[in-house]
């Protein structure tokens, strides 16, 4: 049941393995390297991320929260494009979602299968709300005016992987 529960608070959570270039901004977890908890944590407090612990009552394991930032990309106000500069900007807003999960500022990015406002996300795994914000808004798309960001702060368990 406690496991259950985490998986709800953790809303599924997110793939923590990334593959990092040697040359990116924060140094995480290779995923062939064991580090304690401790380490672990060091580390991450070290890169300036916000974490907090939560024990999870029926294991007593516990399991690192970390606060990434949650993307929403919506609709903006200029979608008149040509249908040629539209395919353009969307395959230069594909490898921009790309080179963030590439270099480890984004985990999770995806469309959402709907007619509504908002058309997909991207969770940043960066300390910081300005630094998402700066990421996100470096996207063709959002210079273009064909998308605008809205962020939210959203605390995950650390490593859990999507199920």
């Amino acid at each position: 049941m406690a496991r259950y529960l985490l998986s709800l608070i953790a809303l599924g959570v997110l793939v923590y393995s990334c593959k990092q270039e040697p040359t990116a901004r924060l140094t995480v977890e290779a995923a062939d390297q064991k580090i304690s908890v401790a380490q672990q944590k060091a580390q991450l407090l070290q890169d300036g991320f916000e974490i907090f612990d939560y024990v999870d009552e029926a294991t007593g394991d516990t399991i690192i929260m970390q606060k990434y930032f949650m993307a929403f990309l919506k609709k903006g106000p200029n979608r008149d494009q040509p249908k040629a500069e539209a395919d353009s900007l969307q395959a230069l807003h594909m490898a921009h979602l790309g080179r963030m999960y590439e270099l480890g500022y984004a985990d999770l990015s995806g469309p959402f299968d709907d007619e509504s406002d908002i058309s997909g996300i991207t969770v940043y795994n960066v300390p910081t709300l300005q630094m998402a914000d700066s990421l996100a808004n470096m996207d063709p798309m959002v210079k273009a005016g064909r998308l605008v960001i809205e962020i939210h702060p959203w605390w995950a368990g650390k490593g859990y992987p999507l199920r």
